[in-house]
């Protein structure tokens, strides 16, 4: 849990990775709305002086593909096992990421223009969220770092999609009350974890330069893409 959200202090994303293992444990009808309230948590604290550095018009350019994902992804969640697109979700996450790390060390890469990296980031993270109930930001990074947008404001950005993301999904929870006893409990159990992780993500965060930056967040793709397929 500490690695995993060391992971997401440093570049905004990929504490999700820590999910599948968790869930060996856990039961998901616990651990499941337990995630969505640390998530909240974790999010508020990073985001707490990061706020003046979310660019909030690309989350904006994110929300057409992301409602045709969510569509598209109910649609074929119902006709094929999510264990399957997992793999296959996760081939691709972690195709991109080895790729992407591949670009820091100076081999050049076509990029896709900035609308359709909107699109297509939009489209695959709703889809892969709706269809495997997280991971959807992976493909949030992908778009990030297709318009190379900078570290500070690509960690910003992406803290306030997770939250906006966990605040609604957490909502949908106490209505239909799923934050029970057990639920807290879990919660609090590993709450102090996530606070060791993001004190040392954020250490790692300011001292890092933009292309070791890129590199962490290529490797956390990798490592997502790992994930994916083992779920």
């Amino acid at each position: 849990m500490a690695a995993a959200y060391s992971a997401r202090g440093a570049s905004g994303f990929g504490a999700a990775v820590a999910l599948p293992l968790l869930g060996l444990v856990l039961p998901l009808k616990l651990l499941i709305p337990a995630w969505t309230l640390i998530a909240a948590v974790g999010g508020t604290t990073i985001l707490g002086s990061d706020r003046d550095k979310v660019l909030w018009w690309e989350i904006a350019k994110l929300i057409p593909g992301t409602l045709i994902g969510v569509g598209l992804g109910l649609a074929v969640f119902t006709r094929l096992s999510s264990d399957t697109l997992a793999i296959w979700i996760g081939g691709f996450v972690l195709a991109y990421g080895a790729y992407s790390l591949w670009g820091t060390f100076g081999a050049a890469k076509p990029h896709l223009p900035p609308r359709a990296a909107a699109l297509l980031g939009g489209i695959l993270g709703g889809a892969t969220g709706t269809i495997v109930g997280t991971f959807g930001s992976t493909f949030y990074a992908i778009y990030f770092d297709a318009i190379k947008l900078g570290k500070d404001h690509y960690r910003a950005t992406m803290t306030a999609i997770l939250l906006t993301l966990s605040l609604a999904r957490g909502t949908g929870y106490f209505v239909f009350g799923e934050f029970t006893r057990d639920v807290l409990i879990v919660a609090a159990i590993l709450m102090p974890s996530m606070f060791v992780g993001i004190f040392i993500g954020n250490r790692l965060h300011h001292g890092m330069s933009e292309k070791a930056f890129r590199r962490t967040v290529a490797c956390a793709l990798i490592v997502s893409g790992f994930a994916l397929l083992i779920k």
